[in-house]
């Protein structure tokens, strides 16, 4: 059989991570310790700071609207990138976690099932990620193109900036300038972003119900002996070790990225539906809104839907240990698998559920409170816009 390399599926967040925080890996030198600080202080920091002073000197109602967009997703996109570089240990921990349990992937069934569930899932949510991003990016460059050959003196996006960008042109291409960086770079922040958590979760979800197919097996393949079966056991309770750490590791690493998610979701799509049916000036501001729409959902709906999966995969462990064939084993297995079967039931209850932020369950519930809270601020807009 192929060998699995689940792993690989994180290249492109890697990569994102190599390219933003380069001090983590190796030795970090001097010229990469200012690169961080330069990158971190100018766009993690500046650029949704540019955007949000802007809204604070009260622009035209377009403007506002337009503006606060960028500047609630730039700035959810620069706290979650904060949470992940802060959590790079444990990430890294995960890796080596998940390149242990693909390990123990043996039977053809096993095999089967990662093929046309885990790996198909995985790679279905990072396609559809990854072209949303590219038809979102070459829309903005399509804007980017629109503004510099109309020549308008305009900004990509309304901001505030120190100096008089309007009366020198040196200063104008300055300030166009950071604008394509400051996008570029929180582009590769949230790709980095929006990768890691569903996919995590989609992984984590998958293991579990592949430790729970070897588990409830035991027992029924073969004649082994009760020796052997009792090492089998006890080596499925090391895995399960395994996979407890890697679901305690998932719910720390994503607990603040997945609350700045819901929040900055929230708030982005009532403010996208409220620009595109108010302001929106052109076919192709309508067009990049509508596919921002569609880039939100595809952010916020695979982490709560592989969340959803992973609490229900977790609630089924007792019942894939009772599953085995305790019932024909020694006295002591049987001793030890009630223990470890009440120790599981342990596992089930709130304390591993999903949070994000420790205060919101994540699951398709979520999502759909998400949807409701933009219905709900659409409403507010609406009845203040008709006033």
């Amino acid at each position: 059989m192929v060998g699995i390399d689940s792993v690989r599926f994180y290249r492109p967040f890697w990569i994102c991570m190599r390219i933003l925080a380069p001090t983590f890996f190796g030795q970090p030198t001097r010229l990469l310790r200012a690169y961080v600080v330069v990158l971190e202080f100018l766009i993690t920091l500046c650029f949704p700071l540019h955007l949000l002073l802007h809204v604070l000197l009260h622009p035209a109602p377009a403007d506002l609207f337009k503006n606060l967009i960028m500047t609630i997703t730039c700035s959810a996109c620069s706290l979650k990138h904060v949470a992940h570089f802060v959590h790079l240990p444990e990430i890294q921990e995960i890796d080596s976690l998940i390149t242990q349990l693909d390990k123990f992937i043996e039977s053809e069934d096993e095999h089967q099932y990662y093929r046309e569930n885990v790996k198909s899932n995985a790679k279905r949510f990072t396609q559809c990620l990854y072209i949303s991003f590219g038809i979102i990016y070459a829309i903005f460059m399509l804007g980017f193109l629109v503004v510099v050959a109309t020549e308008t003196g305009e900004l990509l996006i309304p901001a505030y900036f120190p100096f008089d960008w309007q009366r020198n042109q040196c200063l104008y291409a300055l300030a166009i300038s950071y604008q394509i960086l400051g996008v570029l770079i929180d582009g590769l922040e949230g790709l980095s972003n929006d990768t890691y958590s569903p996919l995590t979760l989609c992984l984590l979800g998958g293991h579990i119900r592949l430790w729970a197919m070897r588990m409830s097996r035991l027992g029924f393949e073969g004649n082994e002996s009760e020796m052997n079966q009792y090492r089998r056991f006890l080596e499925y309770i090391e895995q399960h070790k395994l996979l407890m750490r890697f679901h305690y590791l998932t719910q720390k690493t994503i607990s603040e990225v997945q609350i700045f998610q819901l929040g900055g979701c929230g708030g982005t799509l009532c403010l996208v539906v409220s620009y595109v049916l108010f302001y929106a000036p052109d076919m192709i501001s309508l067009i990049y809104n509508l596919v921002f729409i569609g880039v939100v959902c595809v952010q916020l709906f695979p982490s709560c839907y592989f969340a959803s999966v992973v609490a229900e995969e977790v609630q089924s462990l007792p019942y894939a240990i009772f599953s085995s064939r305790w019932y024909a084993r020694s006295r002591r297995h049987r001793r030890d698998l009630l223990i470890f079967t009440q120790l599981t039931l342990g596992t089930t209850g709130r304390g591993r559920v999903m949070k994000a932020g420790g205060l919101v369950e994540l699951n398709l519930n979520a999502f759909y409170a998400t949807l409701k809270m933009a219905y709900s601020l659409f409403a507010v807009v609406v009845r203040v816009k008709s006033r």
